[in-house]
């Protein structure tokens, strides 16, 4: 018998959805909504004979932070990027269902032929960072700029994790899109575009302060003091032109509410509870939380280094929970630990469950396709135009 690696959260330590608050983090909200009731065992049944009776006709994409339930019926797993490249590889499927959150089905559109349709299980699948800004938001900003005479040497940068609106704007503004992984490569390249890092050009990164932030200075060598925060609550984004002119690094002031609730205090504890452990987190992780770790990487980055582990290894890992769980149960040989002790779900990424699968996949089966995704054509040329250029960086 295998002993078990992975400890969950205790019931009186889990910030269940809908029950608690914990207004210390730096959500600071309580969490919306309530956890599902699990699944009608015949859903199972009902999931596999739609999928069967679809057959090349659709397929599913899963990404990794979606519940195990959903999971077990995708075609592909990845992040979303890679989730909407490989929708993009197969254009014999008249039908692909996104099981992620609404940017990323909308970058499944983008990148998909005309012919094909995505669907997104529940249009209440959203994502609290991309929401963090909005396209008259954005727009307000770089008027900011304009008046501040920085625009003209300011490249626009927006994280994968962003609607299709934002990613349009920064195609029309000479900018790029990126991922975790390759965030480095898509800044350098936007600095070259305004005189390189030693010049006096900036970038407006949007819209996770934290990716920006740890990339600019753990990466570019960048400081601290030359990254600034653009807050479009506040006028001017409580910012002044000095400082627009000062600044290396316009942040957007938006985050990740599952990544920005672990601490430097859950690094010390986890340290303390287990000596030896190796901490691995994302870098949507707050900037003393990424120096506190040992390691840090994208989804896809922190697989990889559970893989490669050394068996009795321990490690404590800092992202969403279903996989940290689902990392845990591929690789007994290993201590892995949730690096905090409470958890708040990822709400939106959570609706995506069974029932609305299931719904799904049976409309798609009877020809009523359902909560289909369709961009703007205009917007949709735009951010193809930045997905393209980052597609074109090195490395890619």
């Amino acid at each position: 018998m295998t002993t078990p690696t992975f400890t969950e959260p205790l019931p009186s330590a889990l910030l269940l959805l809908g029950r608690g608050a914990d207004l210390a983090s730096e959500r600071g909200v309580e969490c919306a909504g309530d956890l599902p009731a699990p699944s009608d065992p015949d859903l199972v049944e009902r999931a596999r004979a739609a999928r069967a009776a679809l057959g090349d006709r659709a397929f599913v994409l899963g990404h990794h932070y979606q519940r195990d339930e959903v999971i077990q019926f995708a075609d592909v797993t990845g992040d979303s990027f890679k989730l909407a490249r490989e929708a993009a590889a197969r254009p014999e499927a008249e039908f692909v269902v996104f099981c992620g959150v609404h940017f990323m089905a909308e970058s499944a559109d983008i990148l998909t032929s005309d012919a094909q349709q995505v669907v997104l299980p529940d249009l209440a699948a959203g994502c609290s960072m991309a929401d963090m800004a909005a396209i008259d938001q954005v727009e307000d900003a770089w008027d900011v700029l304009v008046e501040a005479g920085v625009a003209p040497r300011t490249v626009p940068v927006t994280y994968m994790n962003s609607t299709a609106a934002i990613k349009a704007f920064t195609g029309r503004h000479g900018g790029t899109v990126c991922t975790s992984s390759n965030a480095h490569v898509a800044l350098r390249w936007a600095f070259d575009q305004v005189g390189g890092l030693e010049g006096d050009g900036k970038v407006l990164f949007m819209p996770d302060q934290h990716l920006g932030r740890n990339t600019a200075v753990l990466q570019l060598g960048l400081t601290l003091d030359d990254c600034v925060v653009f807050d479009p609550r506040k006028p001017g984004g409580g910012l002044t032109a000095q400082q627009l002119r000062d600044a290396r690094m316009i942040l957007w002031r938006g985050h990740c509410s599952v990544h920005g609730r672990f601490s430097a205090r859950n690094v010390a504890d986890v340290r303390a509870a287990d000596p030896g452990v190796t901490v691995l987190v994302h870098p949507e992780c707050r900037h003393e939380v990424v120096t506190a770790a040992d390691m840090v990487g994208s989804t896809e980055y922190i697989i990889k280094a559970l893989d490669a582990a050394e068996p009795g290894s321990s490690w404590a890992i800092g992202t969403e929970l279903n996989l940290v769980r689902r990392l845990a149960a591929a690789h007994p040989e290993l201590t892995v630990h949730y690096l905090d002790s409470t958890v708040c779900f990822c709400s939106t990424m959570n609706r995506i469950d069974l029932p609305h699968l299931v719904w799904a996949l049976e409309s798609l089966v009877a020809g009523r396709p359902v909560n289909r995704i369709v961009v703007d054509p205009d917007d949709a040329h735009w951010a193809r135009v930045a997905l393209d250029q980052m597609l074109a960086l090195p490395g890619y």
